[in-house]
């Protein structure tokens, strides 16, 4: 499981308990940060994340989701997350950790292994596909989804982190 040393306020207290995992040997990938869940309104995720900031060009994606409210970067496997919550009908539908891997030597292979691993302990078994130029792991917890992909293209290498509302359709949908 992935080391987690949190670059966010209150700096002294999670200081200490990344010297702590550190000490330990223990390592963690980034859950939720405290306070937050899908579903929650821009005003709940203020009160549960003060110094989470409004983004100046939201991120636009399918499902009417916008990227509008980011956080302060935290570091997971060895490389630097930039947390963006996504709200759709007024709820927090997604929260996605990014993490640019240009500058990894592997791509940011190493770093997704860590998040794999991290996911197989916290939710068990996951779905998984490779193909060249990258890797994914998803799981179902509850009503979220969560998933890890790596690009490896070395102009663009990345690893995402994502904890996404879950969406069941009828069949008769499709």
């Amino acid at each position: 499981m992935p080391l987690v040393r949190f670059l966010a306020l209150p700096i002294l207290l999670r200081a200490l308990a990344a010297g702590a995992v550190f000490a330990t040997g223990a390592v963690h990938a980034q859950a939720l940060p405290p306070g937050v869940r899908l579903g929650m309104t821009v005003d709940e995720l203020q009160a549960a994340l003060p110094a989470a900031q409004r983004v100046q060009r939201p991120q636009r994606l399918a499902g009417g989701l916008l990227g509008s409210w980011r956080a302060a970067p935290v570091e997971m496997a060895g490389l630097v997350f930039e947390p963006t919550f996504f709200f759709a009908a007024a709820q927090l539908r997604r929260v996605e950790y990014l993490a640019a891997a240009e500058a990894s030597p592997d791509s940011g292979a190493s770093a997704f292994g860590q998040l794999v691993q991290w996911g197989r302990g916290a939710f068990g078994n996951e779905i998984a596909s490779r193909d060249l130029g990258s890797a994914y792991a998803a799981w179902t917890s509850g009503d979220a989804d969560v998933y890890v992909q790596q690009v490896s293209d070395p102009h663009r290498a990345s690893v995402r982190l994502v904890y996404k509302a879950r969406q069941l359709r009828d069949g008769s949908e499709l």
